[in-house]
């Protein structure tokens, strides 16, 4: 073993990648975008988000992201403050008719079923669980009128394949790690949710959603029922300012920005045929180095789940992986740490669009090196 303490261990430069952040959200931001914005100056910022430029951002944002993940004809983009946590209930009080089934198989599928199951208007929603490291299949029923899917756990790094279940009842998929890197088909989802901190690099604030036009015939049904709604979580507010190229209220100028300056990026590289493959890329750099390490191994144990934007890499007990992102934090790769709630010894790595293959090459060496310096023995 090295006699140096594992804080103090010094990666050496050519195994450290030039990009270090590996987080799962907030992901990297490619450091042109925030050049881009600081050239900006004095013409976006600090404006109002009434006006253009900041609508004309808006409007670049719902264009591209149409361009990028080709819906069917009728489906409209909405966008409104808070994040994918709040869509959560705006959800249950905009889009759940009566009844919604959840498939729960990590922290944040369990989030929407926990704002369903805690509405007062809504009858107890179904709930099917999944061990970690794996997903369920929804199951049709004749009393759900929502399918609340997600098509990557964060949490977990599982993916899972997005199909309408047979039966009558629009289909809700959380894609805040997917949307814009995993290819779907639109047709088998009314509402495709998401923020904007991970495949879009750019800072948190926001949520976004592709509607289908029955999703958005609910939205108007719900508001004209007389059904209490706060404005602030208003699916029907978000629909009519949605339209004008604006949010109810002040939107992150910053964030809008940066997610507009990365999808046009990703358009110019290829749109979604390029971000996907990119993502393939470092997962394969990943977790082909998990399976091929006597102390490492991908958690999720079916290859067809591996999320291809999430990697989840446990270590061998003898290997403390808090140790091992300490060192690695130290030296300037951060935010590797599992995620806190899995409670496992174990890695996770944001694997998004804005991060490089190079730099997946080089993270797992450093990883090497580091375990080298502090293994037992």
């Amino acid at each position: 073993m090295a006699s140096t303490s594992p804080p103090d261990l010094v990666i050496p430069a050519a195994l450290r990648p030039a990009d270090g952040r590996f987080g799962c959200g907030p992901s990297k931001v490619r450091p042109q975008a925030l050049s881009a914005l600081a050239d900006t100056g004095t013409a976006y910022l600090g404006t109002s988000h009434r006006q253009a430029p900041v609508r004309d951002m808006v409007a670049r944002l719902r264009r591209g992201l149409q361009e990028l993940l080709r819906p069917p004809a009728g489906y409209e983009v909405l966008l409104g403050n808070g994040g994918a946590s709040l869509f959560w209930d705006a959800a249950s009080l905009g889009l759940i008719t009566r009844r919604s089934q959840h498939l729960v198989f990590g922290e944040f599928s369990q989030k929407f079923w926990a704002a369903a199951a805690a509405a007062p208007h809504l009858e107890a929603p179904e709930r099917i669980d999944a061990e970690a490291g794996s997903h369920p299949l929804p199951r049709p029923a004749p009393d759900v009128d929502a399918y609340a899917l997600t098509h990557n756990e964060t949490s977990t790094g599982v993916v899972m394949p997005i199909r309408r279940p047979d039966a009558p009842g629009l289909v809700l998929v959380d894609a805040t790690s997917a949307a814009g890197a995993i290819p779907v088909e639109l047709a088998a989802v009314d509402i495709y949710y998401f923020s904007l901190q991970k495949v879009f690099a750019a800072d948190g604030g926001l949520w976004v959603a592709l509607c289908s036009p029955p999703a958005i015939a609910t939205i108007e049904a719900i508001h004209r029922s007389g059904r209490w709604i706060p404005a602030s979580l208003s699916l029907q507010l978000a629909l009519e300012n949605s339209r004008l190229d604006q949010t109810v209220n002040t939107p992150s100028l910053a964030t809008l920005f940066l997610a507009v300056h990365q999808l046009e990026w990703m358009l110019e590289q290829g749109g979604l045929a390029f971000a996907a493959q990119r993502c393939v890329a470092n997962a394969e750099v990943v977790y082909g180095w998990a399976e091929s390490r006597p102390y490492a191994s991908p958690f999720v144990a079916d290859p067809a789940m591996r999320s291809p934007v999430v990697a989840t890499i446990d270590l061998d007990p003898a290997i403390a992986a808090s140790t091992v992102c300490q060192v690695l934090r130290r030296n300037g790769i951060v935010d590797t740490e599992s995620y806190r709630k899995l409670g496992r010894n174990q890695l996770r790595l944001g694997l998004f669009p804005a991060v490089e293959p190079d730099d997946c090459r080089r993270l797992v060496a450093a990883i090497d090196h580091v375990v080298a310096a502090i293994a037992p023995g």
